[in-house]
């Protein structure tokens, strides 16, 4: 009888507009939580097929979807580990109750303010540990699979860290005087000291001794450098001849340079390297020919200058995360250096992906697989530190629709009431 599907569409009906309502009060209750994607609720007409002239309702259903892919907007905060991604893409997390037991589990979430805990990890105050892809000691990045968590790792910089890295590389540039390489010149040693850290941060030297050749007659364009290492009483580490051209085009630059001890001179680099106690350090003299380098004009000893990587231990001062998601750890001794890489997950269906709490998500069938790409690079956006991205709730629109289910749910209790009054009458009806 067409008036009993009457009165199963007026339930459907209540049904999906009270689905809607709780979508709805969703929507409007986290309208103020950053990262929180709205849910949308579609109905969906169930049609039945009549025979015979009548007509029978089919009713109504409704499907929920929340649009991971819809972007808020973002505001600026004075946290710089509050992240942000401008464009897609989405975080990689884990839950802070998951440390201890090594899990290899991620979950995605598009923003956070994540501050160190005692431990050093940067983690939210919901318990989400920021996840990435830690540092080689000399700032790259190791060569890992995208398509797995694996070699993800909780991002950790304690506040009370200590850092130093040894001087492995110095750089020289410096003038001599022509003058000395005379005959009749005094011979007086050009003394020079470059300052380095050894593998413990201290501080050590390399004195250089620059001995010119004198002859009889004319000029030799010649000087003998010795190296010595402090760390090592003062032994010698290298022994070196240079030699200058006095040519038209290129006069004053190095013409050759000889070994004595130590490590051969790279004419491809304009390097030496040099065993100190520490272990090898290489030591740029300049290229041939290049007056760049060390050079040899006039009668004026000049040190131009002296340029060495390594620093002395420093204690953690800043963090910092850049637009490629590498977070660089800042230390009061003025250095900086790269720790981790954050990586972006993208999925070909985000709003596939599985809702949890805390406005996170983990991968399913509908979504698709992951891959981690690096930030601003294949179809991810970038990554914004001092940033948090607004819920994308708009609640004068959820407002209104407030309005039309409220309306839609007591129209169609009025149905159900007439279809009651309806079969009523029908059971009053006598023989």
């Amino acid at each position: 009888m067409t008036i009993s599907s009457s009165l199963n569409a007026g339930v459907a009906a209540l049904k999906a507009n009270a689905n809607r309502l709780s979508t709805i009060s969703d929507n409007i209750a986290n309208a103020g939580t950053f990262g929180y994607k709205r849910v949308n609720t579609d109905f969906h007409s169930m049609v039945t097929t009549g025979q015979g002239g009548s007509y029978s309702a089919g009713g109504v259903r409704t499907t929920s979807q929340r649009l991971v892919d819809q972007r808020g907007s973002l505001v600026t905060t004075n946290n710089s580990t509050d992240l942000a991604v401008r464009g897609r893409g989405l975080l990689p997390v884990r839950p802070s109750s998951q440390l201890a037991s090594g899990s290899n589990e991620m979950l995605l979430t598009t923003t956070g303010s994540f501050r160190p805990n005692e431990e050093g990890y940067l983690v939210t105050q919901s318990g989400l540990v920021l996840l990435g892809w830690r540092a080689n000691s000399d700032g790259s990045i190791p060569t890992v699979a995208r398509d797995t968590p694996a070699a993800l790792e909780p991002v950790q910089l304690s506040v009370n860290q200590l850092a130093g890295s040894p001087t492995t590389k110095a750089k020289l540039r410096m003038n001599l005087p022509a003058t000395a390489t005379q005959a009749g010149a005094s011979g007086d040693t050009q003394p020079l000291s470059i300052e380095y850290f050894d593998n413990l941060g201290k501080t050590e030297t390399i004195d250089i001794e620059l001995k010119p050749s004198v002859p009889t007659d004319g000029s030799s364009n010649e000087w003998t450098m010795i190296l010595r290492d402090s760390a090592s009483d003062g032994d010698i580490v290298g022994e070196y001849t240079l030699t200058f051209t006095d040519s038209r085009t290129a006069g004053g630059t190095l013409e050759k340079v000889t070994k004595v001890t130590g490590g051969d001179y790279d004419k491809d680099t304009g390097s030496v390297v040099v065993d100190v106690k520490g272990g090898p350090m290489e030591i740029d003299l300049g290229l041939i020919g290049d007056n760049e380098g060390i050079t040899q004009l006039s009668d004026t000893f000049a040190p131009v200058s002296i340029t060495r990587d390594g620093s002395a231990v420093g204690t953690l001062s800043s963090i910092q995360v850049d637009e490629n998601g590498y977070v660089y750890a800042f230390y009061d001794t003025g250095i900086s250096r790269r720790m981790f890489q954050i990586p972006l997950a993208d999925v070909p269906n985000p709003n596939g992906l599985t809702a949890l709490d805390s406005q996170t998500y983990a991968p399913s069938r509908e979504s698709g697989n992951f891959f981690l790409w690096n930030a601003g690079e294949g179809p991810t956006g970038e990554l914004v530190s001092f940033a948090r991205e607004e819920s994308t709730t708009d609640v004068s629109t959820e407002l209104t629709s407030l309005i039309q289910t409220q309306r839609a749910y007591s129209s169609t209790a009025t149905v159900i009431k007439t279809v009651d009054e309806m079969l009523q009458e029908t059971t009053n009806i006598k023989r």
